[in-house]
């Protein structure tokens, strides 16, 4: 009965561990109006770096008085050219300019506006493009329904005419420049858009002269600004590649001296483009079509410095650092790779000459310094990407040759970390170097999560601001390496106790790592909880040995399944401004624009597939497993047949990175991270274990032990196993915790006789043959 309960009661508490770290979320006010006039001033291609107090004064005391952030000018389209801007800016969401365009450089508005009153303006090309969003891209955006929610709105410019347009090309209120007193165009609606003009080029003589005639047309508007009006500035585009993050400014009142932020971003001092309209309907107190738009309102937070020089450091320093990521990115993960395909090549022929015979006839064993070298390497490239992660310690990015100060670094934490992971005591153990490095990669990873994930943000193995998916929590290389070091430390624990406690030790330990990924003041990501439920359930049910049964799947299944509907019901009922990813995709589906959503995820998986090199490394390691590790030669199934938590934990390890990557779109991303640092720990644990295949116990009296005359084996107790030093200078085998009394950690996982032995599981039980107990052990 009890061995029945077990499975419902680790389940129960799965499911409930990680539904009250998803429930949980930060306490937020709904936006309230404080404004009876917006007026939305866009410079396109304007960046923090353009703004000082010499050439941009108004900016900077507007700056100085009103809320500050970084602005990621994401739209349908990449890179986001200026009518792109102005139109993701006018729908609330990623929107495009229907037409070709050059790759290198982004043209200008170059629309047609035609004025037939004098009074508004049309579009004519307007219909085209609301036909192209609607059907070519899988965002839903409606261009035009920021000025569909209100009665009346303003535009002064090009740019500004593309944003205000109403879906079929009206625009209420139009002027082609600035008048020589804007006061009463600006007060004739609710809602004005002003086309600044742009800051283009990187030419900073040029760069400063545009700026400062942006500047002067904005003390203009500033001067003629209604009362009680919120004015928002804002780099609405980038102008040129790369893409860099442009300045936000929001000044009026309630608005003073802050953070800009927003429930899409979750992180201070970071808005995107699709805010813009949702927070000038919510500051004008006006509802919001929200099954139109992406965006959500902004807020201002506190905690900025008084010194508005020390607060422009911060989106400045920013802006550098996702610039210098994208181009460090790139040949980061190639040479992560080639290393990867490196020691892949190199091992193979040791696996090979690994095992070794007890006969006095047999190949010549590979010399001890090799082996050695070997294992530091793997530990090495175990341990590139967290170095990588932990590397934005450094300020980096702020040298000449960022590439360079970014490479020194890793290398010196790749070496640090080898070197700990080599001296750590328990390393000449077969699983001590596992334990050792799977340990380090929760450690860096769950400390930066507890910390604000601040080392995640733009960088180089994070997630870009610039890409605007995602701004907090856990990303996508972050939960992969999450992943695979919490369920690998949870497996190394579990072998270590005995056979009725894995279990609980496998709940634990993941359950935990649930409410550290899941929960919204930390990891944030919903989905990658719900992978990792999976694969802890996976893991917690074959952790005592065995195969996965369709019974323990199924309860694997439920578990996933439960947590799932947990978190939906709870995240259905809260406003529609506060629910996350899942509880945005089941309303979607409730009013019938889930499709959107399904053809954007798929969408994403194929994209990524495609040109991820994080995709590589995910089938790089599966082809050394399937094709080495689980061959015969290969070792992996004489680790697992006597270490079954460490196969528990590869399971699970597997099971939540397939289903987290292709839940969240990213395809086999979150697979590819996490065998970057399971797949070369595997490879090494399998080299120790076949090092040890043809270890024999010692006879009582001194006599052969291979069952012939002249005297009978014993075994070897807790004193001889520690002092018995290794073959040829190698690795001393570890012992299981449980001890000679526990059979069951030598039973192989298919149920055969495996070694039943005291000592290291992977050492062979005394009278038997060696040919022989070598089939039993790799069956």
């Amino acid at each position: 009965m009890l061995r029945r309960v077990t499975p419902i009661l680790l389940t129960l508490l799965v499911v409930v561990l990680g539904v009250a770290a998803l429930a949980a979320r930060p306490t937020g006010e709904a936006p309230r109006r404080t404004a009876d006039f917006v007026v939305l001033a866009g410079v396109a291609g304007l960046r923090w770096d353009d703004v000082d107090p010499q050439t941009t004064p108004t900016l900077w005391r507007m700056a100085q008085e009103g809320s500050i952030g970084s602005l990621s000018v994401r739209s349908a389209r990449r890179p986001t050219c200026p009518v792109d801007g102005w139109l993701t800016l006018g729908a609330g969401n990623f929107a495009a300019w229907n037409g070709s365009r050059g790759t290198d450089a982004c043209p200008a508005v170059g629309v047609t506006v035609e004025q037939p009153d004098g009074i508004g303006a049309n579009l004519p090309d307007q219909g085209g493009v609301v036909r192209y969003n609607q059907q070519r891209q899988s965002w839903g955006a409606v261009p035009g329904a920021l000025s569909e929610s209100v009665r009346c709105s303003v535009a002064v410019g090009s740019g500004a005419a593309v944003a205000a347009a109403r879906p079929f090309g009206r625009v209420d209120r139009y002027a082609p420049e600035l008048p020589a007193d804007p006061a009463p165009l600006l007060g004739s609606c609710v809602l004005s858009i002003v086309d600044l003009g742009a800051v283009s080029g990187e030419d900073p003589a040029a760069r400063a002269e545009q700026a400062r005639r942006a500047d002067a047309d904005l003390a203009r508007v500033l001067a003629a600004r209604p009362p009680r009006s919120l004015v928002l500035v804002a780099g609405v585009s980038d102008t040129g590649l790369p893409s860099r993050l442009h300045v936000a400014v929001a000044d009026g009142p309630g608005w003073e001296r802050g953070w800009l932020t927003s429930p899409t971003t979750g992180r201070e001092g970071y808005l995107q483009l699709v805010d813009l309209a949702p927070t000038a309907l919510a500051a004008l107190g006006r509802p919001m079509p929200e099954r139109l738009f992406l965006g959500r309102p902004a807020v201002t937070v506190g905690g900025r410095p008084a010194d508005l020089s020390a607060a422009l450091a911060a989106p400045a320093d920013a802006d550098r650092e996702s610039a210098a990521q994208r181009r460090v990115t790139g040949w980061f993960f190639a040479l992560l790779v080639g290393a990867q395909v490196l020691l892949a090549l190199a091992v193979l022929p040791l696996l090979r000459r690994a095992r070794r015979h007890a006969g006095p006839v047999g190949p010549t064993p590979v010399p001890r310094r090799v082996v050695a070298t070997v294992e530091l390497l793997l530990v090495a490239v175990a341990l590139a990407v967290p170095a990588a992660l932990l590397a934005d310690v450094v300020p980096w990015w702020r040298g000449d040759h960022a590439g360079w100060w970014f490479a020194t670094v890793t290398a010196l934490l790749v070496a640090g970390g080898t070197a700990a992971v080599r001296f750590v005591p328990g390393h000449a153990s077969t699983l001590g170097p596992l334990g050792a490095v799977a340990g380090l990669a929760v450690v860096v990873v769950a400390a930066d999560v507890l910390t604000g994930a601040r080392l995640q943000i733009n960088g180089v193995v994070g997630y870009s601001a610039l890409q605007g998916g995602r701004f907090a929590g856990l990303g996508t290389v972050g939960l992969g390496m999450f992943i695979a070091g919490s369920l690998l430390c949870a497996g190394w624990l579990a072998q270590r106790v005995r056979r009725q406690w894995r279990p609980m030790v496998v709940v634990a330990v993941g359950g935990l790592a649930a409410v550290v990924v899941g929960s919204p003041y930390l990891g944030a990501d919903p989905i990658g909880a719900i992978a990792l439920t999976a694969g802890v359930s996976v893991a917690a049910a074959i952790s005592t040995g065995g195969w996965l049964t369709v019974s323990r799947l199924v309860w694997a299944t439920m578990a996933g399944l439960a947590l799932t509907i947990g978190y939906a019901v709870i995240d259905l009922r809260r406003p529609a401004t506060e629910r996350g990813s899942l509880g945005r995709f089941l309303a979607a589906v409730g009013d019938g624009t889930g499709g959107l959503t399904v053809h954007r995820s798929s969408s994403a998986n194929f994209e990524t597939l495609v040109n991820s090199p994080l995709t590589v490394l995910a089938l790089l390691g599966a082809l050394l497993v399937w094709f080495a590790l689980l061959q015969p030669w290969g070792g992996l199934m004489r680790l697992f047949g006597i270490y079954p938590a460490m196969r528990a934990a590869m399971a699970g390890t597997a099971v939540a990175a397939v289903i987290g990557g292709v839940l969240s779109g990213s395809a086999l991303d979150v697979a590819g991270a996490a065998g970057a640092l399971a797949v070369p720990m595997a490879a090494l644990a399998a080299l120790r274990v076949l090092d040890h295949s043809a270890d024999r116990t010692q006879p009582a009296d001194g006599g052969p032990a291979n069952g012939r005359p002249g005297g009978s084996p014993r075994i070897p107790d807790r004193g001889d196993l520690d002092a018995a030093p290794a073959r040829s200078g190698g690795p001393a085998p570890d012992r299981p915790a449980d001890g000679p009394a526990d059979a069951s950690v030598d039973a192989p996982a298919d149920g055969s006789a495996g070694d039943a032995g005291g000592g290291d599981p992977a050492r062979r039980t005394p009278g038997r043959d060696a040919r022989a107990s070598t089939e039993v052990a790799t069956a």
